[in-house]
């Protein structure tokens, strides 16, 4: 397991430092993990057995970012007026669908895999159009994914307690406690290719990295909570020795809004 998801590791690495600093290649990249990670949702959701309107799904799903990355608004409030034009496609969908026993039930979970996957996921975008754009998407995924590994590695060797066994049995308060303080070293590690401003000061460094590695660790449970509902081990086996696109982002899903309010309020004063 370990030596596969090593081999997984070496091989998405290179990639993520091309895309971030090659735009077509970024959101070329970040599109094909939104689809994958919308294709192994409305597939766990299915074998359920909800009916969801995953094509129409993926439409918007993708959408979502590529209007935010051509900067592409309506209005103000484009992405609301979007998901409420969304919403009501649905119900009309849904309204000339012959069969409406399970109705409530695909449209909140269709709604409900944009929003998790697409929307979550497309504040990435949002962090790359910042100032030091490149900086503070390397970070973030940097801080996250190291977190990631650094509770897996210390889960492995220590993990003797479970940290939620009805959700997940393998994680362990060792490894919770581990990626904790990963977060925290590579946050400050991070400080030496983000741009020399207060907010990435040591002090400031140490809460950025200690709260992703704690929303990391959240979005990580509530994949696995989807999983285990779902009946299923892994989203998929797309990437050997981790899984499907949804284990490869789950923590990003939560860190991505997290790290992009907390920099644009900063940036912003």
């Amino acid at each position: 397991m370990f030596l596969r998801r090593l081999i997984s590791t070496i091989v998405l690495v290179p990639l993520t430092v091309f895309a971030l600093f090659y735009k077509p290649l970024f959101i070329i990249v970040l599109l094909l993990f939104t689809l994958g990670g919308l294709y192994e949702f409305f597939s766990l959701v299915e074998k359920k057995g909800v009916p969801v309107y995953k094509y129409f799904g993926t439409v918007v799903g993708l959408i979502i970012p590529l209007s935010i990355f051509f900067r592409f608004e309506l209005t103000k409030g484009w992405e609301l007026l979007f998901i409420v034009a969304g919403l009501i496609s649905l119900f009309v969908l849904q309204i000339i669908k012959k069969d409406n026993s399970q109705a409530l039930f695909s449209i909140s979970s269709t709604i409900f895999g944009i929003l998790y996957i697409s929307w979550l996921f497309s504040f990435i975008v949002k962090i790359k159009l910042l100032p030091f754009g490149t900086a503070l998407v390397g970070a973030l995924i940097f801080i996250t994914k190291g977190s990631d590994i650094g509770a897996y590695i210390i889960g492995s060797i220590f993990g003797k307690h479970a940290l939620i066994a009805k959700i997940s049995p393998k994680k362990s308060v060792e490894g919770a406690i581990g990626g904790l303080f990963s977060g925290v070293l590579i946050a400050l590690i991070s400080r030496s290719f983000l741009p020399n401003l207060d907010i990435f000061s040591p002090m400031h460094l140490v809460f950025i990295g200690f709260s992703l590695a704690a929303v990391a660790q959240l979005g990580d449970l509530s994949e696995s909570l989807i999983k285990r509902d779902c009946l299923a081990k892994d989203s998929s086996g797309v990437f050997p020795g981790i899984g499907g696109v949804m284990d490869l982002i789950d923590s990003l899903l939560f860190t991505s809004p997290v790290f992009y309010f907390y920099i644009y309020r900063a940036l912003s004063q």
